[in-house]
This record gives C-alpha cells, sequence and structure tokens, in this order.
C-alpha cells in the first residue's frame, strides 16, 4: 500500500480490524507514520503496516450501492447517482470487474482508492465512518 495514496479519512485495515486515518506524519529517520482511529482506540502506527481494505458486496452496500443486475457472469451495483457503477465480474478472467463512471472502467479495488474517487468527484470528503458513508462539506 503506497502512503502517496492515503488520505484523512480513508478507511484501512490494522490487526484485523478498521481503522479511520486521522493524521499521516513522517518520522525524523523519514519513515511514514499514520494516526488511526475506531470505536475502541487511537494509534499511531508505521504506514507500512497498514493494509487496504478489498471492496466486496458488502462493502458495495455501505458504501451506498445497490444491486441491479445479476447473471451468470456478472453483477453489477449502482449508487444513486446515475453514472456510478460497479462490476463484479464471476468469470475467472475479470476483465470487465471495477468502477464505471460515466461508462469509464476505473481501477479500484479497494475502500480508500473509492472515498478518493468519490472526494474528486464531488468535491468533498467521503468519510465512510465505521460502515456508513457521509459526504461532508
Amino acid at each position: 500500500m503506497n502512503v502517496a495514496d492515503l488520505k484523512i479519512k480513508n478507511l484501512v485495515e490494522y490487526e484485523n480490524q478498521i481503522y479511520t486515518i486521522t493524521e499521516i506524519f513522517q518520522s525524523t529517520e523519514q519513515a511514514y507514520f499514520v494516526q488511526i482511529e475506531n470505536d475502541i482506540q487511537s494509534i499511531s502506527v508505521p504506514a507500512d503496516s497498514i493494509k487496504p481494505i478489498k471492496i466486496t458486496e458488502e462493502w458495495l452496500e455501505k458504501l451506498g450501492f445497490l444491486k441491479t443486475y445479476t447473471s451468470d457472469q456478472r453483477i453489477r451495483y449502482e449508487r444513486p447517482e446515475n453514472f456510478i457503477k460497479y462490476d463484479i465480474d464471476l468469470s475467472s478472467r475479470k476483465i470487465l470487474e471495477g468502477l464505471k463512471i460515466y461508462g469509464n472502467a476505473i481501477k479500484c479495488k479497494y475502500i480508500h482508492e473509492f472515498q478518493n474517487i468519490f472526494s474528486c468527484l464531488f468535491g468533498k470528503e467521503a468519510a465512510l465512518h465505521y460502515g456508513y458513508l457521509k459526504t461532508e462539506s
């Protein structure tokens, strides 16, 4: 996971728990650290010790997507904005899998990537805080 891809409020995994990034900083030894928090604790850990959260059907629903299509080859999820879709390719080739915006495929396998794309599209932070997507001004 590249620390340059991370932003404040991104969701990540650390020691099998979900956390929100609250701060990203560099130590005097040039190593990157992140301050992360959840309902239980707030801790500072090396950035290379956190993991991205893979987008799954469960996470798509938490991100505000609804399942709109199912076939033997594909499952489609759509958000209320009619130009944002996410396809899950059930074939072994996985050619059609991923985020679609205005029909364009965008590589997006992890929650923090979706949060960052959403932020760029809408000019607002997409804070998926412990399972619920909220837009903030």
